[in-house]
C-alpha cells in the first residue's frame, strides 16, 4: 500500500484562544526549501489552518497565507477552525464556501474545523455549537465545491476518543444522518502516541495499531460512517525536549508511518500529516514547543532525514 504524505508546514501554533505561542518568526523562503527537499517530485500536502472568528474578527492563519507554498507536486490541506460562541452559523457556512472559491485550484482537502471533540489547546470543543458547525459545515463544503466542479475532498476530524459508547461520534452521526456521512470524502485522526500519555518503548507497535483499528471500527462505526470511506492521519508527531532525544524522534516516526502503512489496505487509509515542520522554539525546556522535524532556526534533526526517505519509499504516485 501507498500513502500521500504531508504536514504541517509551520512552527508556531496556537491556543484554543488564538494567542500564539512564542518564538521565532515563520520564515517564507526558508518553509519552501525546507519543502522541497522533504519531498522532492513526490506528491505533498501542506497542512495549514485558518481560524474563524466573527465575535472576535480577523482570521488567524498558521503558517502565514499557507496557500503561498502550493506548487508543482504540492497541494493544500486547509483546515477551517471554529471559534464561533454564538448559534448562527450563516458567517461560517459562507466563509466555508469563500475558502473554496479563492482557494480550489491550490487545494487537495478543506477539513471542517479542528478536533471538535477535544477542549484542549488545538481542539474546537470550548465553542458549544462546533458540532453542529461540523455536520452543517461538511454538507455547505461539499455542495459549493460539488457547483464550483473542484476536485477537494471535504473531511472533518477528532483525536482519540477512548469512551465506549463514543458519545461524540453517535451525536455526530445523529445530527448528520446518511447526508452527512455522504458528504465526506475523508475523516481525519489526530494522535500524538508516547507524548501526551507516555508508551513503553516496547508497547508502541501495538498502542498504534489499537489506536487507528479502534478509531475506524469504533469510533467512525458510531456515526454511521463507512469502511469506504478514506481515513486520513491529519496530525501525528513526537516532540523532543528534556529528556527527549532526537534520535527516539526520528524512531517513532519511521515506526508510526511503517505501522500506518501496514495497516492502510485494511483500514482504508490513504494519507499520514506529520506535524510539524519546523520546532516553535527549541531549547525551552518545554516539549510543547519542540514537535518539530527542524529547529527552530531551521536546522535539521535527524528525523528530517529519516521522513524524507519514508516519503520515497512508502509515498503514492502522482
Amino acid at each position: 500500500m501507498t500513502l500521500r504524505f504531508g504536514i504541517y508546514a509551520g512552527g508556531l501554533g496556537g491556543d484554543q484562544y488564538g494567542n500564539v505561542t512564542p518564538g521565532p518568526p515563520e520564515r517564507a523562503d526558508r518553509i519552501t526549501e525546507a519543502l522541497d527537499a522533504l519531498h522532492g517530485d513526490h506528491p505533498f500536502l501542506v497542512r495549514g489552518y485558518v481560524l474563524y472568528s466573527d465575535a472576535r474578527g480577523g482570521f488567524q492563519e498558521a503558517p502565514p497565507r499557507p496557500w503561498q507554498y502550493a506548487g508543482p507536486h504540492r497541494k493544500l490541506d486547509l483546515v477551517v477552525c471554529f471559534h464561533e460562541p454564538g448559534d448562527d452559523l450563516t458567517g461560517w457556512l459562507e466563509f466555508l464556501r469563500r475558502q473554496l472559491r479563492e482557494h480550489g485550484p491550490v487545494l487537495a482537502s478543506l477539513q471542517v474545523a479542528e478536533e471538535p471533540n477535544h477542549a484542549g489547546p488545538g481542539g474546537n470543543a470550548d465553542y458549544p455549537n462546533v458540532r453542529q458547525a461540523v455536520v452543517e459545515g461538511v454538507r455547505a463544503a461539499r455542495a459549493e465545491a460539488d457547483r464550483l466542479g473542484l476536485d477537494v475532498r471535504i473531511g472533518c476530524n477528532s483525536t482519540v476518543i477512548l469512551d465506549p459508547a463514543q458519545e461524540f461520534w453517535t451525536d455526530l452521526g445523529r445530527r448528520g444522518g446518511s447526508e452527512f456521512a455522504a458528504a465526506l470524502d475523508y475523516v481525519g485522526l489526530d494522535f500524538f502516541p508516547d507524548v501526551f500519555r507516555p508508551i513503553p518503548a516496547d508497547g508502541l507497535e501495538a498502542a498504534v495499531t489499537a489506536i487507528v483499528t479502534g478509531f475506524r471500527r469504533e469510533s467512525l462505526a458510531a456515526a454511521g460512517i463507512p469502511e469506504t470511506t478514506p481515513l486520513h492521519i491529519t496530525e501525528s508527531g513526537w516532540a523532543t525536549g528534556p529528556n527527549r532525544s532526537y534520535a527516539r524522534q526520528a524512531e517513532v516516526l519511521e515506526t508510526v508511518v511503517r505501522l500506518v502503512d501496514g495497516l492502510a489496505a485494511e483500514l482504508n487509509i490513504t494519507t499520514y500529516e506529520h506535524f510539524g515542520l519546523r520546532d516553535s522554539y527549541s531549547d525551552q525546556g518545554d516539549m510543547n514547543l519542540e514537535f518539530g522535524l527542524l529547529r527552530s532556526d531551521y536546522t535539521p534533526k535527524p528525523a528530517f532525514e529519516r521522513y524524507r526517505d519514508l516519503i520515497a519509499k512508502y509515498s503514492t504516485p502522482e
